[in-house]
């Protein structure tokens, strides 16, 4: 099978996080995938988009966040890059410890590590991707 690839870039606007999710659901909805499978990309993609407006741009509507969907016969594929500076990933709390059982952030990449099959951060001096893999 060929790999198929669809691109799409937003301001960094909360607003648009919607418009972004039905963009990649578009897109896997037509994969094979369960009703279980596609809610649980649903929710990732929801926490990436987000962490990437929020936490990547710092909500800078000069800058963007694009999306790239792509697919093959092993994975369905959905990469997030912001302009952001980056973070290091090994310095996020795991909010199932107790001392973090019950702050109201910071559960976002358990959320999407839990959901989906690989999560990969690459980062640059042009920002942060975020690559969320599903297998088919």
């Amino acid at each position: 099978m060929k790999k198929k690839t669809f691109v799409k870039k937003i301001k960094s606007d909360p607003d648009l996080m919607p418009e972004v999710e039905e963009f990649v659901m578009r897109h896997a909805a037509g994969c094979g995938f369960n009703d279980e499978q596609l809610n649980r990309l649903a929710l990732s993609v929801a926490e990436a988009v987000s962490n990437s407006i929020v936490h990547g741009n710092k909500l800078d509507v000069n800058k963007n966040v694009t999306v790239v969907v792509f697919w093959d016969d092993e994975y369905f594929t959905v990469s997030f890059k912001d302009e952001g500076t980056g973070f290091n990933p090994q310095n996020v709390p795991n909010p199932t410890f107790p001392e973090n059982i019950l702050k109201d952030h910071g559960r976002g990449i358990h959320i999407m590590k839990s959901f989906v099959d690989n999560v990969e951060y690459n980062f640059s001096d042009e920002g942060t991707e975020l690559i969320l893999k599903v297998k088919r």
